[in-house]
């Protein structure tokens, strides 16, 4: 990746490395690169997320993309997975959504997405990003070659909607579910979403001010929808992050339910219904030691590869597989959409669950999961600290030395952030005590690297 896009495009904090200026200039290298490559007028759709800072960032890329003759359709607050079926949709020639995911509100992020609603490819990246970072200044258009602003796009919103309710046949008829929206974009989706349906649905964290989005609450704080769907008898609790693009759900016993088993539950019942293309699923190396032992114990292939929801996306396309994921919530039906999508992840799950005549308990009891530890340490952002870190010979030692000790039963990845200043530790082993301790050594090792 470049210098400024990460796994998941750009991300700063508002008023420090992301600003409204650099939002203006990456809003021209957008339209300038389209331009180049359309040969004509470009149009972009634009969606935001909760945060403060998101109108603020909307208007300087609208300004960009306008000053250099690109047309804007922006759409307001709604989810990431929303832009990208509304820019194939609307036959436009990129989605940008301004988000940090489940970052805190300091943060935030400009997405893009190519007119087929993928990510954007690394050599696009890579051309947007020189242009911005370049002290070339981009052609300005004058009088009528000036960029609009289309008005009346919030009503796209509604096909979205449409779209995500018709991903599923059940009524859902039956189902008592809780819903915590992150205060962030489902809050704008996800009440209209589930009214469609017969269950009885209750939303939490549906209240953004700009400042509370995934603010102990959503899929990073799960806490108070395991509680609160335990003491008043729900069936199943749905957690989205701020930008709705992933989704992690508890049972009716207030036990997680994370990606691995939503990947398992889901893939188990298109196998039985012969539609397990490839009788394959994709995972990241972050998955669960019991999302391997399910798909030996039900004869499903499963490929792993490096954390990031586009690297799953890739595999997936390229052998024409259709679920996938990561642990962390994000899950991907090629055969519905072209990225992770948490609201129409929640009703395949959920489908699952009204067909089934089972507890949530029961239907995620396919995929155990084995004892994890997961700590991040914090490291500065510039300097290259990450990079010097993950290079260290002497970490290289460390981990080989604690993988020795755990004699084949766990495993270890260190890895850094795609999209913070972040190191993260993840250890599996036998006991939860185990993986602890080895979690802890490794962090002291690494908090005692000096660069």
């Amino acid at each position: 990746m470049g210098k400024l896009f990460g796994t998941d495009g750009i991300r700063g904090v508002v008023g420090e490395n992301l600003t409204a200026d650099l939002a203006f200039r990456a809003g021209q290298a957008v339209g300038t690169v389209l331009m180049e490559e359309k040969g004509g007028r470009p149009t972009v759709v634009l969606g935001k997320d909760t945060r403060i800072s998101s109108d603020m960032l909307e208007s300087a890329l609208m300004a960009g993309i306008c000053s250099v003759g690109g047309d804007v359709k922006p759409v307001g607050t709604i989810p990431t997975p929303a832009v990208a079926y509304l820019t194939r949709q609307e036959r436009a020639d990129a989605g940008i959504v301004i988000s940090a995911s489940h970052n805190p509100y300091e943060d935030n992020g400009i997405k893009i997405f190519s007119s087929q609603g993928y990510k954007l490819s690394d050599e696009l990246e890579s051309r947007i990003e020189e242009k911005i970072l370049s002290d070339q200044p981009m052609k300005l258009r004058s009088g009528e070659e000036i960029g609009r602003r289309h008005h009346g796009m919030r009503q796209l919103k509604r096909e979205y909607i449409d779209f995500a309710a018709s991903t599923i046949e059940s009524d859902l008829s039956g189902l008592r579910i809780l819903v915590d929206c992150a205060n962030g974009a489902a809050s704008a989706t996800a009440p209209e979403l589930f009214g469609r349906f017969k269950a009885h649905t209750v939303f939490l964290h549906r209240s953004p001010d700009g400042l509370n989005i995934n603010a102990r609450c959503g899929s990073t704080h799960m806490e108070e929808l395991a509680e609160l769907v335990v003491k008043e008898g729900y069936d199943v609790g749905v957690a989205f992050d701020g930008d709705a693009d992933r989704c992690l759900l508890v049972d009716e016993k207030g036990g997680m339910i994370d990606g691995d088993k939503v990947i398992a539950v889901c893939a188990l019942d298109l196998k039985r219904q012969g539609r397990l293309r490839g009788n394959a699923v994709v995972a990241t190396v972050m998955s669960n030691l019991g999302l391997h032992e399910f798909c030996r114990n039900y004869g499903i292939d499963l490929y792993c590869t490096d954390v990031g929801d586009r690297y799953v996306l890739e595999e997936m396309l390229r052998h024409d597989y259709h679920i996938g994921g990561e642990q962390s919530g994000h899950t991907i039906f090629t055969e519905l959409e072209t990225t992770g999508d948490g609201e129409v992840t929640a009703l395949q799950f959920l489908q699952v669950l009204a067909n089934s005549e089972k507890k949530a308990s029961e239907l995620a009891a396919v995929c155990a999961a084995y004892p994890q530890v997961l700590e991040n340490i914090e490291v500065p952002h510039s300097g290259g600290v990450k990079e010097k870190i993950m290079e260290s010979p002497a970490l290289a030692e460390a981990i080989r030395k604690e993988e020795a000790a755990l004699a084949g039963d766990g495993r270890i990845l260190v890895r850094a952030s795609g999209t913070q200043a972040l190191i993260r530790v993840m250890v599996e082993a036998k006991t939860i005590e185990i993986a602890r301790n080895t979690t802890g050594r490794l962090v002291d090792f690494i908090k005692s690297l000096k660069f």
